[in-house]
C-alpha cells in the first residue's frame, strides 16, 4: 500500500467535503436573504442554461428529483410574489409541460447570479493570475479525471 497516497486521499477528501460543506451553507444563506431555497435557485439557474424556458420533466431529470418533487418546487416558484416561473403547454409537445421564467424571476436570478459572482471575484482577485490558473487547470484535471473513471451513474472504477 503506498501510504503517502493514503494520506494524500484523507486530506483531499477532508479538504473537498469541507469545500462542499462551507459552500453549500453560505449559498443557503445568501439564497435565504432572497427568499429562495438552494433546489429553488437550482431551478431557476437550469431556466436560464435552457434560455428561459425547459420542459418541466427534463429539469426534474437534470436534478434527479421525482416530477411531484419538481411540481411541488415549481408551485412555490409560481406562488412567490411576483411570481418567477410560469408553466405554460410546450409548443411542441401539447402533452409536456414547459416551466419559463417571468420578467421578474429572470431579473430575480440575474441579480442573485451577480452578487454571488461578485463575491467569488472578490475572493480570486487575492490570488495572482498565475495562482488563479493553476487553481482553475488542477480542478478542471480533478474534473476530467473524475469523469473518465466514474461515468455519470457508474460509481465503480472505469
Amino acid at each position: 500500500m503506498d501510504s503517502d497516497l493514503d494520506q494524500d486521499v484523507a486530506i483531499f477528501w477532508t479538504m473537498l467535503l469541507g469545500l462542499i460543506t462551507d459552500a453549500e451553507k453560505r449559498l443557503a444563506t445568501h439564497l435565504a436573504q432572497h427568499n429562495l431555497t438552494p433546489p429553488q435557485f437550482f431551478v431557476l439557474r437550469t431556466l436560464s442554461e435552457h434560455g428561459g424556458r425547459c420542459p418541466i420533466g427534463q429539469i426534474a431529470r437534470e436534478h434527479h428529483l421525482t416530477s411531484a418533487t419538481m411540481t411541488g418546487l415549481i408551485k412555490r416558484l409560481e406562488a412567490m410574489q411576483p411570481p418567477l416561473v410560469a408553466r405554460e403547454q410546450s409548443a411542441t409537445d401539447r402533452r409536456s409541460v414547459d416551466v419559463v421564467f417571468t420578467p421578474a424571476g429572470e431579473k430575480h436570478f440575474d441579480a442573485i447570479q451577480d452578487n454571488l459572482l461578485a463575491q467569488l471575484r472578490v475572493v480570486l482577485s487575492l490570488l495572482t493570475p498565475e495562482e488563479r490558473q493553476e487553481i482553475l487547470q488542477k480542478i478542471g484535471q480533478y474534473i476530467q479525471l473524475v469523469l473518465q473513471q466514474f461515468p455519470v451513474g457508474n460509481s465503480q472504477p472505469g
